[in-house]
């Protein structure tokens, strides 16, 4: 299995290599002298240790830069911390990792990197343990709505669209942590959470009631991108560099193995049924770009059943 999980992540460094732009951000963008040389991570990326660790490898890889020290945003919703991006005059947020969508990279800038390979657009179900004979024997997305199934989301998540668009009732909060409590009071069934941060919530939230539904793999095409604001095209290019020699040098491969390796073994990627999604709410660049990741990671799940 150990081979199996580097041939699955190296498949992801490669279709990032084969796939992503070149450059998306201002080609002169400059060192510059930057107050304290603090940059502000949003809170749920800087509690979230993959991601954290993903921004101190890219700003280790650019040492011409200079020194960098990662701050932690105010707690804030996922809306809140878009908005504050885009505001110039904000010192609140300079990097927020969020998926990607048309709205987005048109009033903010956008590394274009799947920060994970992928694996946000798989979506695995956290459910109360008493929910679980209600999932069985599911063959398609119809039949959610059919056997009353209803998935819970943040507000201002884009999965919240592609789900409802593809006829999944959806409810929201727009903070993360409600979520959890909303899934106790039965507001919903399913929660989705994405291939690479689910074990981690689950570590964090620490509650017996809470397993992971064993059967279905919920997929589509959902790019996960580091954002900064426009006005913040220093950030997105050292960024951008960063994340770039590290795929060049292998340091990316091992981050994907480290983090994300033993997400792929134990939640048995390779015996779920596959639920696809459309995702109508790319730009054309990241449409292509999650379709063909998509497509890989299709593959990679299908040799793991070999």
């Amino acid at each position: 299995m150990k081979f199996q999980r580097q041939v699955f992540v190296l498949s992801i460094v490669f279709a990032l290599q084969t796939l992503a732009p070149a450059q998306a951000v201002d080609e002169k963008a400059e060192p510059s002298d930057r107050p304290d040389n603090r940059f502000v991570l949003w809170y749920r990326n800087y509690d979230s240790p993959p991601v954290r660790a993903l921004v101190s490898l890219a700003f280790e890889k650019t040492p011409e830069y200079g020194p960098y020290v990662l701050g932690r945003s105010p707690e804030m919703s996922q809306g809140r911390a878009l908005h504050e991006l885009g505001n110039n005059e904000s010192a609140l947020v300079d990097i927020a990792n969020v998926a990607s969508d048309i709205k987005r990279e048109q009033v903010l800038t956008a590394i274009p990197l799947p920060i994970d390979g992928g694996l946000l657009g798989l979506r695995i179900c956290v459910v109360r343990k008493d929910d679980l004979p209600k999932f069985e024997r599911i063959e398609s997305i119809e039949d959610f709505s059919e056997r009353g199934i209803r998935i819970g989301q943040g507000a201002h998540w884009p999965d919240t669209k592609i789900l409802r668009v593809n006829g999944i009732e959806v409810i929201t909060h727009s903070r993360y942590e409600i979520l959890f409590r909303m899934l106790d009071n039965n507001r919903f069934e399913c929660f989705a959470r994405g291939v690479s941060e689910v074990l981690y919530d689950l570590r964090l939230v620490d509650s017996p009631d809470y397993v992971i539904e064993p059967d279905l793999l919920i997929a589509h095409a959902m790019p996960s991108h580091f954002f900064v604001g426009n006005h913040n095209q220093e950030i997105a290019y050292r960024l951008q560099l960063g994340m770039e020699r590290a795929i060049l040098d292998g340091s990316f491969a091992d981050h994907l193995d480290r983090f994300y390796g033993r997400a792929i073994q134990d939640l048995n990627l390779g015996s779920r049924r596959i639920l696809v999604l459309d995702n109508p709410f790319l730009s054309e660049d990241s449409q292509r770009v999650g379709q063909r990741t998509l497509q890989n990671l299709r593959t990679r799940i299908n040799r793991l059943r070999n």
